[in-house]
């Protein structure tokens, strides 16, 4: 069955685009009729996903973006303007990680501002640039892939602290931009089958085990979740943090197995 055409008339912004969770909204959305800017770092995956939008019927253009450069956040929005007319819906999905050292003394201050940078001030970035075409567009709305490391320890110092930032700023924005019309809301998705996971069906397997639905997330889930939030059915949500995580922060599974002798009796 072919979805409701939620967007008819919209144009979207999608960084991080080129695969994975963007990837999997950008389809998401053009299939619903939005006209999507699918931006990436590695212009190559970009241009991938928007050629498999316009395959699909749908209306897509590809841009390299660095999100960790005003002038590069500046220009992507400037070009999904110039291309579509509008600019109705922001998703700041581009992150950076990276691996936490075995001691934190020995953390270097690189690799954590990185991270932040990337992570936190990228969507600061881009959605200060998207603004005052998401206040003119009269439904706009932002929608920030945030991550359950931003509520709870399950590792990760920088990339951890970042997604709780931008939690914040999700809540702040909101305050800020709502009575301007606009929406700000964030998604907190568990651990998600992309390509960070390439070579380690172990340890999603392992992973499966501790969320009470049984598995791991696909990109599609959160795709749902980042259509339902950009759209008309949550026009009257704002600064609020979803979380699609299989149940991951809301059951203990791990310790309900463990007061059961290690059985699982989902």
């Amino acid at each position: 069955m072919t979805p409701p055409s939620r967007f008819h008339g919209y144009a979207a912004l999608l960084t991080g685009a080129g695969q994975g969770i963007g990837a999997a909204a950008a389809r998401r959305l053009a299939a619903e009729g939005a006209a999507v800017l699918v931006t990436d770092l590695d212009a190559d995956r970009a241009v991938r996903t928007a050629e498999q939008i316009r395959e699909q019927g749908g209306t897509a253009e590809a841009l390299s973006c660095d999100v960790g450069d005003r002038a590069s956040a500046e220009a992507a929005v400037a070009h999904a303007v110039a291309a579509f007319g509008r600019l109705d819906v922001l998703v700041n999905n581009a992150y950076a990680n990276h691996e936490d050292a075995t001691l934190f003394e020995d953390e270097a201050d690189e690799p954590w501002a990185h991270t932040l940078d990337i992570t936190l001030t990228g969507p600061y970035r881009c959605s200060r640039a998207a603004l005052p075409h998401l206040v003119a567009s009269g439904r706009g709305a932002i929608v920030n892939i945030g991550s359950v490391n931003g509520e709870q320890d399950f590792g990760g110092h920088a990339y951890s602290a970042a997604k709780a930032g931008l939690a914040s700023l999700t809540r702040t924005l909101a305050g800020h931009a709502g009575p301007r019309g606009v929406r700000v809301n964030l998604i907190a998705p568990g651990t998600i089958r992309t390509d960070a996971w390439a070579g380690r069906d172990a340890d999603l397997e392992r992973a499966s085990a501790l969320y009470p639905l049984g598995r791991v997330g696909e990109p599609d889930d959160i795709a749902a979740a980042v259509a339902f939030l950009a759209s008309s059915d949550a026009a009257w949500i704002t600064g609020t943090t979803l979380r699609v995580d299989g149940g991951l922060l809301g059951v203990n599974t791990g310790f309900r197995a463990a007061m059961r002798g290690g059985t699982d009796s989902r």
